[in-house]
This record gives structure tokens, C-alpha cells and sequence, in this order.
């Protein structure tokens, strides 16, 4: 007969590592899903605070932007202004356990409806 005392205490060991491992996965699922909807909300306020400055010209209209963006805790990538259109594209780092560092990247358009 082999003796098998302790084993238990192995498989429970195995067993809080991979309870361990799901959690860290599942936190930082939610953590990108969280960022994607944050970069998402600065990437349309953005847009819109842009689109309601533009008659003052280019320029402030991405500022405008670039000061809401910054307040939503996050960075601007791209302003672009075609005609009465603004495309705002925002971006905010993920710190992922998992993975490592990462970038959500949202983009927004605002503009008079035609």
C-alpha cells in the first residue's frame, strides 16, 4: 500500500491557484469592460462639446474637446473636423493583470443631423 497522506492538501493547493487564476481573469475582464464604456462616454461628450464650439473655429472646437476628454480622465488621440462634422477619438490605459498594460480606444462623431 502506498501511503497517500498530504495529498489533499496538494489538491486543494491546485485548486486555490486555479480559483485564483479565474478571479484574476474575471477582474480584469471587468476592469477592460469598465474602461471601454469610460473612453466611450469621453469620446461622445468630447464630440459634442467640440461640434458646439466649432462656429468659433478648428482649433477651439478641439480644445473644447481636448478639455472635456481630459476631465473624463483620459487623452484625445484624433480631433478631425469635416465641415460641420467633428470626429473625436479618445483613448484611456487599461492596466490589465493578465495581460499587462493596454489602450481602450473609442471614437465619436457629432454634427448638425441632415
Amino acid at each position: 500500500m502506498t501511503d497517500e497522506r498530504g495529498s489533499a492538501t496538494v489538491v486543494a493547493c491546485f485548486a486555490m491557484l486555479a480559483l485564483i487564476s479565474v478571479a484574476v481573469l474575471v477582474l480584469s475582464l471587468g476592469s477592460a469592460v469598465s474602461a471601454r464604456h469610460r473612453v466611450q462616454s469621453a469620446a461622445d461628450l468630447g464630440a459634442l462639446a467640440a461640434a458646439s464650439a466649432l462656429s468659433a473655429g478648428p482649433e477651439a472646437a478641439c480644445a473644447a474637446a481636448r478639455g472635456v476628454v481630459d476631465r473624463m480622465h483620459a487623452r484625445v488621440r484624433e480631433c478631425r473636423i469635416d465641415r460641420w462634422d467633428v470626429l473625436v477619438t479618445a483613448v484611456v490605459a487599461v492596466p490589465l493583470a493578465a495581460v499587462g498594460p493596454a489602450e481602450a480606444v473609442a471614437a465619436a462623431r457629432a454634427g448638425p443631423v441632415d
